[in-house]
């Protein structure tokens, strides 16, 4: 059961139509393999590094529109940088807020939609959706990797969350560990609720997932050390928030 703040381990099933609507933007072709070097966030994708005279009070990268939108009290930051509008590569980096700047603690090579980003995100055009969202409900079909239960995301455990066997096998271990971001989804339930509150043709079942080495559907991909990583250190009483998209549309 889940409830509260508190992480909950539960296993439970759900019926194959629910569990394909939740896996639907994850998954698909292209892209570098998951161990390839992160980039450096603040490159301008020019080879130019603003670091050197970036504020620490902003998320580097990251322009006054979207900026606005990370909540007052978050002190976690995943942020998503797409190598391109039209890229399947990323880089993602974790900021943690100390005092009034940020701090980066950790980036990995990763990976987003097979045809890149979008602002105006549908179902099945294979593109992530630009923007700023909570992360507030994990689970997958491991055990919960922190060690400390009750601390983290609330967890879901499921076989349910198992990528079908039909898929390529590169494939099978995609879920083993998943964040869900909160586009188009009800917070506070299990990660493959197939809730769309904007409506099934926005889209949903967007999540921070395992890296296959390609692009995804829609979510975004990352090496398991790194699920484990986050897994173990997002917290909600820090008010976790994902802010993705391509470089230029994330310094707009």
């Amino acid at each position: 059961m889940r409830s509260g703040g508190a992480r909950r381990t539960a296993v439970a099933m759900v019926a194959l139509g629910s569990l394909m609507t939740a896996l639907s933007a994850c998954g698909g072709p292209s892209g570098r393999g998951a161990d390839a070097a992160a980039s450096d966030p603040a490159d301008d994708g020019a080879g130019r590094s603003s670091a050197t005279t970036a504020d620490p009070t902003r998320i580097p990268g990251v322009g006054d529109r979207l900026q606005r939108r990370i909540p007052a009290d978050s002190r976690q930051v995943v942020t998503v940088y797409g190598d391109g509008e039209d890229s399947a590569d990323s880089t993602v980096v974790l900021y943690t807020k100390q005092g009034s700047g940020w701090h980066r603690a950790r980036s990995w090579a990763a990976h987003n939609g097979t045809k890149g980003w979008t602002t105006d995100h549908h179902e099945n055009d294979k593109r992530s959706p630009v923007g700023v969202f909570t992360l507030s409900d994990a689970g997958g079909v491991l055990p919960d990797p922190d060690p400390a239960p009750g601390t983290g995301l609330p967890y879901t455990r499921s076989a349910a969350f198992a990528a079908p066997r039909w898929w390529d096998k590169s494939y099978w271990h995609d879920f083993d560990y998943v964040i869900a971001i909160d586009y188009n989804r009800v917070e506070g339930t299990p990660p493959n609720d197939p809730t769309r509150p904007e409506g099934a043709s926005k889209g949903g079942g967007i999540w921070l997932h395992m890296d296959h080495g390609s692009g995804t559907s829609a979510c975004v991909s990352l090496p398991k050390p790194a699920m484990e990583y986050l897994l173990r250190t997002l917290d909600p009483d820090r008010h976790p928030v994902a802010v993705m998209g391509d470089r230029a549309h994330l310094k707009v």
